[in-house]
């Protein structure tokens, strides 16, 4: 079976809106799949209800390895955030592999008076309720990570959510919200650009990408860690022998020059773990998260 496989192209369902880091990744890692393996690995955005869109989509599709899940943080995070998820992320899909980890970044438009963390931090203070931040959904990684900053720097905000981050950052750039935490790989193009101003990477130390702006916990926070991961997933009940297979490829196209200088350029790290790996770290993200929506007081939605 998995030396026949793939018969015909695959598609890669990415969860969120483009632009953002889940999409960016896919699109990074489709056509290095299709040299690969000989036939063409196409991503197809379906974006909405904090990702839980696109998640169902792939549970409920045939498991023949040909539609695919590329998962992101929210998979560990939804079920802490909704009351109901259409699907059981630790029950619903065979993990392939997790593909990267990388931080997100706190960013502000150029109009808000601050270039610190410790300055943005005194700017909300004094202004509870008046800063609007962007996210990329409710639930979504971008969304909790700065729920995380506001609880523990003591400040209140305004949450705007958008269909992925791609959107979100949209936004921001226009100057409609002031601040986000979008994954690097969304936010670095615009923080060179000038359009964005970033002030700390949310991982524990700094990314490659960037390596001129501090992590949030050196630079007002101490104890501050918010990572997020990209990886890629199958139904359930696809055959052991695809899984195997496209593991394999995923792995190798991970460790390949052209993708991991793509990756790490922006921050991103290229992991290529096994799927029982991937697991384990979905097992371990999902009881994570649901002790810090406990913590940040945020009520299913």
């Amino acid at each position: 079976m998995a030396q026949q496989y793939p018969a015909r192209a695959v598609r890669i369902v990415v969860p969120s809106a483009p632009g953002g880091g889940t999409d960016i990744t896919a699109r990074i890692l489709a056509p290095k799949l299709s040299e690969q393996l000989g036939q063409q690995f196409v991503v197809e955005n379906r974006a909405g209800a904090g990702t839980m869109i696109g998640g169902e989509v792939v549970a409920r599709a045939a498991p023949d390895g040909y539609t695919l899940l590329m998962g992101i943080s929210t998979l560990a995070i939804n079920p802490a955030t909704y009351k109901k998820v259409p699907y059981d992320a630790l029950r619903d899909f065979a993990p392939i592999s997790h593909v990267v980890s990388l931080p997100n970044v706190l960013v502000t438009h150029p109009s808000l008076p601050v270039k610190t963390v410790k300055e943005l931090i005194a700017f909300s203070r004094a202004r509870p309720g008046e800063l609007y931040y962007a996210s990329a959904g409710v639930g979504t990684s971008p969304h909790l990570s700065m729920e995380l900053f506001l609880l523990m720097g003591g400040m209140k905000m305004v949450h705007v959510p958008y269909k992925g981050s791609g959107p979100g950052i949209i936004d921001i750039v226009a100057g409609h919200v002031s601040v986000m935490t979008p994954s690097i790989l969304g936010g670095i193009p615009h923080i060179k650009s000038g359009r964005l101003r970033g002030l700390g990477v949310t991982s524990t130390k700094r990314a490659g990408g960037v390596p001129d702006i501090p992590t949030i916990a050196e630079a007002g926070l101490p104890g501050y860690e918010a990572v997020q991961w990209f990886g890629l997933l199958a139904p359930a009940a696809t055959p052991r022998e695809i899984v195997s297979r496209l593991h394999a490829e995923t792995v190798r196209a991970l460790q390949s020059a052209e993708v991991r200088n793509r990756l790490s350029a922006d921050g991103a790290d290229p992991v290529g773990s096994t799927p029982e790996e991937f697991a384990a770290l979905l097992r371990g993200e999902t009881a994570k998260w649901a002790k810090v929506v406990r913590q940040a007081g945020i009520t299913p939605e």
